[in-house]
């Protein structure tokens, strides 16, 4: 399997690994830590160093609660970043976004991906990205950040998020966009109650039905927190416990805030699995 980013060609026969540069003061685990440019450029280096195959640049929280960025106040964050990113390293940049005018923009400075929380539902959105060379990740979340955690239910998991995927990745084949270009990602978190995220994490496998590439972003989630009784900054281990779970059922890529520890126990796995 093999996802187009722009003009680059990434095979999957290896998992892959996406670092998190929140660029934002109100992520709920790193919020304002790497604000400004001088400071997400340096972790961009870090991240890059460490073995990230792609950088994800968000310039908006959405966490639960979030309030929506003005677009100005989000263009003003990211594209110095991702400018200077697609720049210096050689690494796929993505962007954290579900505004058109943010995705146009981000594609013109350099981002090969698009990584959208509303999975191109949002006014605009589909058209955008239908008119610009990169890949797109379609994630699943009920209701929006800011009420989506409030009593999210579902009758049948995972049932219930794959038929969302094949209803958005029919609407991206009717807009123009190849499937070569689009990622699923599960949404954990995203409208889903700590129970929901690990019925999801233990059928997983059964996202393959959608044939395409598998995105998953456990890392220092709430659920962590409620197995392991520690704040975000200490669930590494448990973040790395579930990316090998996640790739061990099935996941391309796995988006982490960890990456150095996240690449290791990734190329473990992988290593272990071809030999067998």
């Amino acid at each position: 399997m093999e996802l187009r980013l722009g003009d680059r060609i990434l095979t999957l026969e290896q998992s892959r690994v996406m670092g998190i540069l929140n660029v934002t003061p109100d992520s709920f685990s790193d919020g304002g830590r790497f604000l400004s440019p001088g400071a997400a450029l340096e972790q961009a280096a870090s991240m890059s160093e460490q073995g990230a195959d792609i950088l994800d640049v968000g310039g908006e929280s959405t966490r639960p609660g979030a309030e929506e960025l003005p677009v100005q106040e989000e263009l003003d964050r990211v594209l110095p970043v991702i400018q200077s990113i697609a720049a210096r390293f050689d690494v796929a940049v993505s962007v954290d976004t579900s505004k058109p005018e943010v995705m146009e923009a981000a594609v013109a400075a350099g981002a090969v991906l698009i990584n959208d929380v509303y999975a191109l539902r949002r006014e605009g959105a589909m058209q955008a990205a239908a008119g610009l060379d990169a890949a797109i990740c379609l994630m699943h979340m009920q209701g929006d950040p800011r009420t989506m955690q409030a009593r999210p239910e579902y009758k049948e998991l995972p049932a219930e998020v794959i038929d969302f995927h094949r209803e958005r990745v029919r609407a991206c084949r009717d807009a123009g966009i190849a499937a070569d270009r689009l990622i699923v990602d599960p949404g954990f978190g995203f409208g889903k109650t700590d129970q929901h995220n690990l019925k999801i994490l233990a059928n997983l496998e059964q996202f393959h039905d959608l044939r395409l590439p598998l995105l998953v972003g456990l890392s220092r989630k709430r659920t962590l927190g409620i197995l392991t009784g520690k704040d975000a900054d200490l669930r590494v281990a448990a973040g790395v416990a579930a990316a090998v779970i996640a790739v061990s059922k099935g996941a391309n890529i796995v988006r982490t805030h960890d990456v150095g520890p996240t690449v290791d126990a990734v190329r473990v796995f992988d290593a272990v699995r071809q030999t067998r």
